[in-house]
């Protein structure tokens, strides 16, 4: 072979190198990339999530400064009682059970 057909080869050689390895960067790097838009959308709706969660703990803490709610919340989760009142508690009674 030629001086010139070696060179030629030479440069073909170095050119396709240069191609695979921008090309194989440039494949890494999407991949990369669309790998954070992912993580990125999920961590928006865990965000939006405790937004919303938060919100709800506001609300809770806002009515816990009210006395009025705070013994309605006693008297139903703990079965407390004014005086001269009496618990019923009708759990686990069906309508079919009063035929």
């Amino acid at each position: 072979m030629s001086k010139y057909h070696l060179r030629l080869l030479t440069y073909i050689g170095i050119i396709f190198g240069l191609i695979s390895f921008i090309g194989y960067t440039c494949y890494s790097n999407w991949q990369k990339i669309y790998k954070n838009v992912e993580a990125k959308a999920q961590l928006e709706e865990h965000y939006n999530n405790l937004i919303s969660e938060e919100d709800t703990l506001k609300d809770e803490v806002n009515k816990l400064q009210d006395p009025e709610y705070i013994a309605k919340y006693a008297r139903e989760k703990y079965l407390y009682t004014k005086d001269g009142e009496i618990i019923i508690d009708v759990k686990g009674q069906d309508d079919t059970d009063n035929k």
